[in-house]
């Protein structure tokens, strides 16, 4: 029986430190993008595909982020506080598994936004989902194409959906967009410290479990105030029946 996906855990404890001098009065996930906090653009797509709860985690500026979180109706958030020690994105999501629960989950950083004009690209990534064979389902985006990402790439992806790592020296075609689905077991015998979710990733990817699916749409991090000044502009070019108040969840994420 495929697993019903009904969390998020949505990663905003960063530093921020690439957005100054914006990051200097406020944490990096309340930065406005077109007239909404990244946090909102992220939390809006959330509920938007039909997932009920989010798990938000705290450290720098954190009193900023809970206060503005609990002025949302929806998705209904919980805190995973992190302000004794920033875990970094793996130890963060170990911290917050109790909060999660038992059933795979989405993972989804607080700058990764993008244009989708053919629909939600997280139910694509939840109707992609089987946990038969992954550990990890990652949303991944034409690095060509990405705006605000000036890598080499991270991922070749397989005819099977399976992705490896970039070869060194070499470039890839597909940048990760910020967005996965885990399942717990992904983080078994993981502890509550600082690592990255990529530690976990090669291990997924040595049992074969790392699979990918390509982002419809157009993706941007929005990661420094260049990038982030670039989305605005890209924003501001799409037509005004696609943004407005009343439909704007369904162009931008």
């Amino acid at each position: 029986m495929k697993a019903v996906i009904t969390s998020a855990m949505v990663l905003a404890a960063g530093l921020g430190k690439r957005m100054q001098p914006l990051t200097d009065t406020m944490p990096k996930p309340l930065v406005p993008l077109n007239g909404r906090a990244l946090i909102d653009h992220v939390l809006d797509r959330v509920a938007d595909a039909g997932l009920s709860r989010a798990v938000v985690n705290v450290h720098y500026m954190a009193d900023q982020i809970e206060a503005h979180v609990a002025a949302r109706s929806r998705p209904v958030i919980s805190i995973s506080d992190e302000r004794g020690l920033l875990l970094e994105t793996g130890g963060g999501v170990v911290k917050a598994l109790p909060l999660l629960g038992a059933a795979p989950f989405l993972i989804h950083n607080s700058d990764s936004v993008w244009i989708e004009p053919r629909g939600s690209n997280i139910a694509r990534l939840i109707k992609a989902w089987d946990g038969s064979v992954m550990d990890s389902l990652m949303l991944l985006a034409p690095r060509v194409t990405s705006l605000g990402y000036e890598g080499r790439g991270d991922f070749q992806l397989s005819a099977n959906g399976q992705v490896s790592r970039r070869l060194p020296d070499s470039d890839a075609p597909y940048v990760f967009a910020g967005v996965s689905i885990a399942h717990p077991r992904l983080f078994n015998g993981a502890r509550e410290e600082r690592f990255s979710l990529n530690v976990v990733w090669d291990k997924a990817l040595e049992r074969g479990r790392l699979f990918g699916l390509l982002l419809d749409g157009t993706w941007m991090h929005v990661g420094t105030v260049d990038a982030l000044r670039e989305a605005g502009r890209l924003l501001d070019d799409i037509s005004p029946s696609a943004t407005d108040a009343g439909q704007t969840h369904r162009g931008v994420t």
